[in-house]
């Protein structure tokens, strides 16, 4: 009998079978995974728009690319579906009525949020038009970027001052944006998975201004070329390999045009008595601050016996053993920011200010204010315990039993904490428990279910 025909290429896992898997649920919740989210949809502005669009690019792959947001949404909407997703991160932009933009920075579920004023931002399309030689829409975008973090801990000084932003909050600044992106092992991560750069430079704050923190953003994609061979040898190179590759049959687009010479020689040299021969230091298109590094061939090499080892070293004897000196560029990609953080606070934009720029307090009205956010936190507690004895009473009014008998969680929804459309205690609802407790609900769900 003939073997039936299995679908390789549209039916994945077809011949392995169970063993390929996909990644597990540990190894997603592990991946950092934002929303940068504009509060207002349509009150921010065209220009805040495109910022928010250049921000979700700048976080790809990892970052929900293709939200869209309503006027009716609210932040208790995108926190219930952050947990689900799996995200790790908001960045919620919004405008302010005197026309300043604000950034927030968030972590789901429990904080700590930092607010930033954007005091001044530059989108992709006016940083392309800036540059001579543009870069972007590659394959920069598959990985996530490099995060390079400068002057995020402010050096030890002799004087001490009372705006000083105190130590432990620079470290969890630091440790806040270092969670944005997955961490990467020198020793495991590919060189080629590295295409891109996010600086993050803290502007140290001058003599009078020790309560600033600002951080300058910028982002930039990594580029290589080789060293030590001139442009016209590089294109050559170039050339070669764009004929030898598949995908570049028919294309001419790469080769020199050597139509008007007569020899190979007078393209290399370049005119009369060598007197065009560009080198990396006469061509001008090389920049004075590129820097060198040693790459090592990663491509997978055969595995050979002693003998055949023995051999190759002989013929490789004195080579480079793969090793290429090439000179690494930064272009920019954009977009641009000038961040100023004016609060740090606890929670998800609602808590305990931890740090404010323009509000200082003592030590008194520091505990003073600590007793409030406890009795606070004592009334919501005994709010959500009442909430539920009256959920047990109606269940057993009810002939329903108890919530606990089958199984249920022990934490009920706060009237107060949750609220599907941000509108705490609206006629709707203060309706619906009047009928509730009339028993009008039954008589509906009776006629509901006679159809």
């Amino acid at each position: 009998m003939a073997r039936p025909k299995v679908k390789k290429r549209t039916h994945l896992g077809a011949s392995n079978g169970p063993t390929n898997k996909g990644p597990s649920a540990t190894s997603n919740s592990r991946t950092p995974k934002s929303m940068v989210i504009r509060i207002g949809a349509g009150e921010v502005g065209p220009s805040v728009s495109q910022l928010v669009k250049d921000v979700r690019t700048m976080m790809e792959p990892d970052t929900a690319a293709r939200l869209k947001e309503r006027k009716a949404n609210r932040l208790r909407d995108y926190l219930t579906m952050s947990g689900p997703l799996g995200v790790t991160h908001l960045m919620l932009f919004s405008r302010s009525e005197s026309g300043n933009t604000n950034m927030r920075l968030a972590i789901t579920p429990r904080g700590p949020t930092l607010h930033f004023q954007v005091e001044k931002y530059s989108l992709c399309k006016d940083v392309r038009k800036a540059l001579k030689h543009p870069k972007g829409g590659g394959r920069e975008y598959t990985t996530p970027p490099l995060l390079v973090m400068n002057n995020f801990t402010s050096p030890p000084s002799d004087t001490e001052s009372k705006n000083k932003i105190p130590k432990h909050l620079e470290s969890l600044t630091t440790t806040v944006f270092q969670s944005l992106f997955p961490p990467i092992s020198p020793q495991n991560t590919p060189l080629t998975s590295i295409r891109r750069v996010m600086l993050l430079n803290r502007e140290l704050p001058a003599e009078g201004e020790d309560g600033s923190y600002v951080i300058n953003l910028r982002h930039y994609a990594i580029t290589t070329k080789a060293t030590g061979l001139s442009k016209p040898l590089r294109r050559l190179n170039a050339a070669e390999k764009l004929l030898s590759s598949q995908k570049a049959k028919g294309k001419k687009g790469g080769l020199p045009n050597l139509g008007k010479m007569e020899d190979i020689a007078d393209y290399m040299v370049g005119g009369a008595d060598g007197a065009g021969y560009m080198t990396d230091a006469t061509s001008g298109s090389e920049a004075d601050t590129d820097a060198e590094v040693e790459v090592v061939e990663t491509r997978a090499k055969k595995l050979l016996s002693k003998r055949q080892k023995d051999r190759e070293d002989g013929k490789t004897k004195g080579s480079g053993n793969g090793v290429e000196k090439r000179a690494v560029k930064l272009v920019e990609l954009g977009p641009r920011m000038r961040l100023r953080m004016t609060k740090v606070e606890e929670g998800v934009c609602t808590g305990k200010v931890m740090w404010h720029e323009y509000i200082h307090k003592s030590k008194e009205e520091v505990k003073k204010m600590d007793k409030v956010w406890e009795k606070r936190r004592q009334e919501k507690e005994a709010r959500k315990k009442v909430q539920k004895e009256n959920v047990e009473k109606k269940r057993k009014a009810k002939g329903l039993g108890s919530k606990d008998e089958e199984g249920a969680d022990d934490d009920e929804m706060d009237v107060d904490e949750w609220d599907s459309e941000g509108l705490e205690g609206d006629a709707e609802m203060e309706y619906n428990e009047e009928m509730d407790d009339q028993g009008e609900w039954e008589d509906q769900e009776e006629e509901i279910a006679a159809g």
